[in-house]
């Protein structure tokens, strides 16, 4: 016979469902069943009756092992998908939230339910009495939804929805709705209330005449969805879970607690991978291209500008080989032009190269010659030139010419006047002659004619007298 003796409790007598129910065994109906079974004992004795009351759970045993003591509450967030029940079990095999839950959490129970086609956000506990305080109405945690419906609705209908409605003999307490957007005929509804309801949200607004094509849950109290992936779970902290049950306890503590701003938690429990999907033989799947990494890319550094030597004049840039484009005379290749540079320096000059060509221009054959200025005669304005070096001809005026003239002069010659009679230009050997100039139009005097006057007036020099 054992001597240890049972520790005191401070906590009110309970029934011995829902103790073990806080223990983490099983639900309340579930341990009710296990009672009718006999598959739980206190001191020995198999229990007949699940209105046993105790104070703690010290004797109690399930299949013959003992229960330890209920361990602190512990709270999670899980984002459920569309689709799945709300349930341990389906007879009819539908999928579940235990089906899809990840592995290594412990046994949690669901913080109200959620409608197959609804998603978001669904709180999971530990505790059956935390789950119990957080469902109860008259507590009044406040629930988020965001709903898109078909129809058309006025921001006034959903504002009368805070005296609350009555819909086939149910009444629902007050719900504060708002418009976020519209999109055509669609329109997203956010919606908050403390009930909870079973399909409350879809049925006060089909009630006002909207078709509702996806229901998602935002927030339970404090605790909000945000970012948290579909099917994931994170738990709530410790700290933030004490502290909101302490504001809940408080008279009207719901509306307190759930305007409780807590930190986000990253998830504590990775999930499952899933297997890897075995293709059937004769099936060649081709290997996806691995991404080739980069390496280090060179970038080539401006080579600096050689110094000249002190007295050494730089040569100048002749705009070819050797010099960069774009560049402000930088050398592109320094190496190649200081060999060019060396071998320039170390040959003997020759005739015709570029240092020792004279400025100038060259004429049609590449011959270099002498600047020619420009001048005018005194009398006839005619342009004077210099003699070219390598030209043949006494006078250096006109080119020779032999052979048959096109003109139907003598050999060598080139008629001097062809478009009349009349005194030959003045201003030295070899000039063409003019002919006699035709009378202008309403002219007077002399036999040309008067010119019209230019703009510069009468004070404007004569052509001859040009520099």
């Amino acid at each position: 016979m054992s001597d240890s003796k049972p520790p005191k409790s401070t906590s009110a007598p309970q029934r011995i469902a829902k103790l073990l129910a806080r223990a983490g065994v099983a639900s309340r109906r579930e341990i009710e069943r296990m009672i009718e079974e006999g598959r739980i004992a206190l001191n020995g004795s198999v229990l007949e009756t699940p209105a046993t009351i105790l104070n703690s759970l010290h004797g109690v045993t399930v299949d013959g092992n003992p229960v330890a003591e209920a361990a602190p509450a512990r709270l999670f967030r899980y984002h459920k998908a569309a689709g799945l029940l709300t349930a341990e079990r389906d007879f009819t095999g539908r999928p579940t939230i235990y089906d899809r839950l990840p592995e290594g959490l412990p046994r949690v129970m669901p913080v109200g339910r959620l409608d197959l086609n609804t998603e978001g956000l669904l709180l999971l506990t530990t505790d059956g009495e935390l789950k119990r305080e957080m469902e109860l109405p008259a507590v009044g945690v406040e629930r988020t939804y965001r709903a898109r419906a078909y129809g058309q609705v006025s921001q006034e209908q959903l504002e009368d929805l805070m005296l609350g409605i009555e819909i086939e003999g149910v009444r629902y307490g007050p719900i504060n709705a708002n418009i976020e957007r519209r999109t055509g005929a669609n329109l997203w509804i956010e919606m908050t209330l403390t009930e909870g309801k079973n399909r409350e949200v879809r049925r006060v607004l089909e009630f006002l005449g909207l078709q509702v094509s996806r229901l998602i849950r935002t927030r339970y109290g404090p605790f909000y969805l945000n970012d948290l992936p579909a099917g994931d779970v994170d738990e709530i902290r410790q700290a933030d879970l004490i502290t909101f049950r302490t504001v809940l306890g408080k008279p009207g503590g719901g509306k307190a607690a759930s305007n409780l701003q807590f930190a986000i938690r990253q998830r504590a429990i990775e999930p499952v991978e899933k297997a890897t999907k075995v293709e059937p033989e004769g099936r060649r799947r081709l290997p996806k291209a691995v991404p080739v990494t980069k390496g280090p890319v060179f970038t080539a550094r401006a080579t600096p500008k050689a110094k000249p030597k002190d007295g050494e004049e730089r040569p100048r840039t002749t705009g070819k080989l050797g010099v960069r484009e774009g560049g402000e005379g930088g050398v592109g290749k320094p190496a190649r032009a200081a060999r060019a540079k060396s071998f320039r320096d170390t040959r003997e000059p020759r005739a015709g190269d570029l240092v020792d060509r004279p400025r100038g221009r060259r004429d049609a054959r590449g011959e270099q010659g002498v600047e020619r200025p420009w001048s005018r005669g005194d009398e006839g304005g005619e342009r004077s030139r210099t003699a070219r070096p390598g030209r043949p001809g006494a006078g250096q005026g006109d080119r020779a010419r032999t052979g048959p003239s096109r003109f139907g002069g003598a050999e060598g010659e080139r008629p001097r006047n062809f478009r009349g009679e009349g005194p030959a230009r003045s201003g030295g050997d070899g000039e063409r002659p003019r002919g006699p100039r035709t009378p202008r139009p309403g002219g007077t005097g002399s036999p040309g004619g008067n010119r019209p006057q230019r703009p510069g007036g009468p004070g404007r020099p004569p052509r001859g007298g040009r520099n």
